[in-house]
């Protein structure tokens, strides 16, 4: 899963970066897609091999799997190279960093295009989509989720909102919401409901731990969330309380980014998410990756996961809590929202690709409803990033057997967009806020820290 996405989620690795960004100067020339002429076809490129780059993901088996349907319909070759999470971005630096056109296209996170897009590492997918010679007809750029193909779109402008401008940057291919998923059978015993509140999540999660291992949930706690001092520790469920909470990262001033991490209201919000964690989450959680995190809910140690919502789908196949799992939204804002942040497993081209033309060809098909329907169906391509697939009857059946996630996913799918401002020093920024969290949770002294953390990151973002 991600981002730091949840390997099914968050990539946990921060891309190795110089300073802001990757160096290198982006390349000002055409595009070759105005090269093309005439009516589209699908065995353009016949005879061709393409090279992709992608992690280790249920996405990319599902691809696997159907891959020989791409090379029958066009003639195009693909050849993966697949890498575990923990170093995969590492892998796509050094590739990008080389221009040396090594691998065509590969996977990425939204929030990697602020830092792969600035350099010219990325294929502006924008004059592909837009010449009708290049693109299918049944391509349909409306059916994707307009959240999702907005978050590929960004004018490199720090605080710039996504979605400007023509340029298409990657196209979203699997992603996740931040929801809350929960032991049912404990809830029953306990005579409880999932919170309504941030409030109701707190008392909610300190009852559990006090009560389930009582009710014959032996060494069962409260609430799982990720504790690592990385990104990805912020970006599930803590970004998503403290957008519905209505708080922000950044706010954009004079041309410049000013941090909002420490106003009264975010500091009474971070103060309180770790003294949940403290007194109701698990021990050693300053070690709590997505992995560590779901596994805790997948063994029946935790009661709830505020995590991305397929990290704990996972959990409900061959372990000793399938089964037994069901799906909430959480808690909602002071006035109803339920803003909820996402990580988004997406596909780019490669700007020093000598192989543009069959990329292409390879990324509007791996997007496509075609791809996308079959491998939401006969794999584990989930969450659907089209919505003729979310809502088809064979998905929806599917998904059907996990307690309430499809009706979860319909109340927060308005809502899920990335909730981070866009700036080019994302990582090292998000990674020192969940290092301030740490220490928030070891007992520092909320206000103190998130002052000093503001003041590091207005001097950092906008360096």
């Amino acid at each position: 899963m991600q981002a730091t996405g949840v390997g099914l989620g968050a990539v946990a690795g921060v891309p190795l970066l110089d300073g802001c960004g990757f160096g290198g100067q982006q390349d000002k020339g055409g595009s070759e897609a105005d090269e093309l002429s005439g009516s589209f076809d699908w065995k353009q490129y016949d005879g061709k091999t393409i090279k992709l780059l992608l992690n280790k993901h249920p996405y990319t088996d599902a691809l696997k799997q159907h891959k020989a349907a791409f090379e029958k319909k066009t003639g195009i070759t693909i050849q993966i190279d697949e890498f575990p999470e923990q170093n995969y971005f590492d892998k796509v630096t050094l590739e990008l960093k080389s221009r040396q056109g090594n691998y065509d296209a590969f996977m990425l996170g939204a929030y990697m295009v602020w830092q792969y897009g600035p350099p010219g590492y990325l294929e502006d997918l924008g004059p592909w989509m837009e010449n009708s010679a290049a693109t299918h007809g049944g391509f349909d750029r409306d059916d994707f989720y307009p959240n999702l193909l907005d978050a590929g779109k960004w004018n490199f402008k720090n605080g710039s909102a996504l979605g400007g401008g023509k340029s298409q940057w990657m196209l979203p291919w699997g992603f996740e919401t931040n929801t809350v998923c929960y032991r049912k059978d404990v809830f029953d015993k306990l005579k409880v409901e999932p919170a309504a509140t941030f409030d109701d999540l707190i008392e909610l999660a300190s009852t559990v731990a006090k009560k389930a291992p009582g009710a014959g949930f032996d060494g069962m706690y409260g609430i799982s969330v990720r504790g690592t001092k990385e990104w990805a520790t912020i970006h599930p469920g803590f970004m998503t309380m403290y957008a519905r909470m209505g708080l922000k990262d950044f706010e954009v001033d004079g041309g410049e980014l000013v941090a909002k991490v420490n106003t009264p209201e975010a500091v009474e919000f971070t103060d309180k998410w770790a003294k949940m964690v403290r007194d109701s989450g698990p021990k050693g959680w300053t070690s709590y990756t997505w992995y560590t995190a779901s596994s805790d809910l997948g063994a029946g140690k935790a009661a709830m996961l505020f995590d991305a919502d397929i990290a704990a789908y996972f959990q409900n196949e061959d372990t000793p809590a399938a089964g037994k799992l069901a799906w909430h939204p959480g808690p909602k804002g002071p006035d109803g929202s339920l803003a909820t942040n996402m990580w988004i497993w997406s596909l780019a081209m490669n700007s020093s690709s000598k192989n543009k033309g069959p990329a292409w060809w390879f990324l509007q098909w791996a997007t496509s409803k075609e791809h996308l329907l079959w491998a939401g169906t006969k794999a584990q391509h989930i969450d659907a990033v089209r919505k003729s697939v979310a809502e088809s009857g064979g998905y929806r059946k599917r998904l059907s057997a996990a307690t309430d996630f499809i009706d979860t996913f319909d109340q927060v799918i308005d809502q899920t967009k990335i909730q981070f401002t866009p700036q080019k020093n994302f990582f090292d920024a998000t990674t020192s806020w969940a290092g301030a969290l740490q220490q928030i949770y070891g007992g520092a002294d909320a206000k103190s820290t998130l002052d000093k953390l503001a003041g590091s990151l207005d001097e950092r973002v906008n360096a």
